[in-house]
């Protein structure tokens, strides 16, 4: 019984072993997550299962570190978050070698963009005219009823509100942040496909004009992203990184929400 026992805790073990691993969360293509961390008002509804383009859903890796990636990592006093500069620790292999009393080396890793803290995370409901439907009913004796159509294709780009070094690694650290934040599907390209229908209808009285203009959402992120120069530094048999020149800088950035579009519905005698 003992025997057996111990065998289950080793096979348990083994399962459960650390390794270079990658986990990546993404919301089901026709659903929103199924709780959003923001209140997202009434004239917001989400147009994924209606959009003639699918979008793809953002695959976000949340890189896990490796034993030896962990190490290295924790030997650092600064916060080490960027997944391109994890991979690579991932990827390095050291071994120990016997003989190897007074071995000393320094190895320069480059330039990198070590983390992003986010500081403030807001959405913009009407960032981005997309469309307008329109008719006139001034001359009309009944209501007329009008739904959302979508003209034409509409690409919704965002991206960074300065430019600073390493920006496709900053863009990848602050997707994360903000899709933490959220729990919004979050992109920095987005479609909505031509031919795109809402089946709400609004009213325009007779005798008026009615205008239903659509807008891409986004959000709003900014915070500070941290710089420095990586090395590897070898002792015998220890192994850490050291950082040197540590900059930090503010950044912000448009990341459009995909596949949610906000409505606003105006009437008027009075051609605008």
């Amino acid at each position: 019984m003992k025997r057996l026992l111990l065998l289950f805790m080793i096979l348990l073990a083994i399962a459960f072993q650390p390794g270079n691993t990658t986990a990546s969360q993404k919301a089901a293509p026709d659903e929103l997550p199924a709780v959003s961390k923001v209140n997202v008002p009434p004239s917001v509804q989400n147009i994924t299962k209606e959009n003639t383009y699918p979008n793809p859903t953002q695959d976000l890796p949340f890189l896990q570190p490796s034993r030896l990636a962990k190490l290295l990592i924790d030997s650092s006093d600064t916060k080490i978050e960027n997944p391109e500069l994890i991979h690579m620790l991932n990827e390095t292999n050291i071994a120990k070698a016997p003989f190897a009393f007074g071995y000393r080396a320094t190895i320069y890793l480059g330039h990198w963009a070590l983390n992003y803290q986010s500081v403030e995370t807001s959405p913009n409901w009407e960032y981005q005219k997309i469309n307008t439907n329109y008719f006139d009913n001034r001359g009309g004796k009944d209501t007329y009823k009008i739904h959302y159509v979508q003209e034409a294709q509409k690409k919704v780009r965002g991206g960074l509100t300065a430019k600073i070094p390493a920006s496709d690694d900053v863009q990848k650290m602050m997707l994360l942040k903000a899709t933490e934040k959220t729990n919004l599907p979050l992109a920095f390209e987005t479609i909505v496909g031509a031919g795109t229908k809402k089946d709400q209808q609004y009213n325009i009285p007779s005798k008026r004009l009615g205008y239903l203009h659509a807008y891409a959402s986004a959000v709003n992120e900014k915070g500070k992203v941290t710089y420095g120069e990586v090395y590897l530094i070898l002792k015998g048999n220890k192994r850490s990184i050291a950082l040197k020149n540590v900059t930090s800088q503010g950044i912000g950035a448009w990341i459009p929400i995909q596949d949610l579009v906000s409505f606003s519905f105006t009437s008027t005698n009075v051609q605008k």
